[in-house]
């Protein structure tokens, strides 16, 4: 199924990573400086149309609004078995990292925990394919091209791929902060997968009661929670410490 990416950087990614794309839009007064002189570059190399159009032309394409005058059309991003998570984990030689995601529906988050996910190690994610959101133009653009490197899995039955992580010798570690443990007190450079909840829900009962252990997020203020995707950056650079300092 055909998509498209939106935005330079997301573009600049896409290319890099050798992304199948069929042509790539841009504003014909952008200018080509800095990053649209490397997409340039790259769509030249790989042999993909360039098109220079008029602002109406951007506007009418764009889906998320914030383009910044970059289009490319591409089949969509797809997602791997989850059982491939592994053969990428032992391609690195790390204890296996992953972050599950149990109902989050706001792209903007996920864009956003992808983004983190690239940056912090994490070897893929895994989303359920119901009640919650795919990989969208609009999470593309949120991740700033990270969605290009990290592998994301899709599931039917969340709980059956916690089970096939357990089996496979993932510590499977909930985030919530109704528990009275931190997160903190754990040794996080054990191949571990960190479960996050849904915005405002959190994490279901019954995903809740197969994790291996529930931990919360310490917190000194007046507000009892976080967003989603910074309960996620917190938790995920705390693996990523412990893993750099032994």
């Amino acid at each position: 199924m055909a998509g498209q990416i939106e935005g330079r950087n997301p573009v600049l990614e896409a290319l890099k990573s050798g992304r199948p794309i069929s042509r790539i839009l841009i504003l014909d007064n952008v200018g080509r400086h800095s990053t649209i002189a490397d997409i340039l570059h790259l769509s030249k190399q790989r042999g993909i149309p360039v098109e220079w159009v008029p602002a109406e032309v951007i506007k009418r394409k764009s889906m998320t609004g914030s383009s910044q005058g970059v289009i490319a059309t591409t089949s969509a991003k797809g997602y791997i078995d989850i059982r491939d998570l592994f053969d990428i984990t032992r391609s690195k030689n790390e204890p296996a990292f992953y972050v599950v995601l149990d109902g989050l529906e706001d792209p903007h988050n996920l864009g956003a925990i992808i983004r983190t996910c690239d940056a912090a190690g994490v070897h893929g994610v895994i989303i359920p394919e119901r009640r919650a959101v795919g990989l969208t133009e609009t999470v593309a653009k949120v991740s700033a091209g990270a969605i290009e490197y990290v592998p994301v899995a899709r599931v039917s039955n969340l709980n059956n791929a916690i089970k096939i992580l357990k089996d496979s010798g993932v510590w499977v570690l909930g985030i919530d902060q109704g528990s009275n443990k931190s997160f903190y007190e754990f040794d996080l450079k054990l191949p571990v997968a960190l479960v996050i909840g849904g915005e405002g829900k959190g994490i279901s009962r019954l995903v809740k009661d197969n994790c291996d252990e529930i931990v919360s997020i310490p917190m000194k203020g007046n507000i009892s929670s976080l967003n989603a995707s910074v309960a996620a950056a917190i938790i995920m650079y705390e693996v990523a410490k412990q893993r750099i300092s032994g």
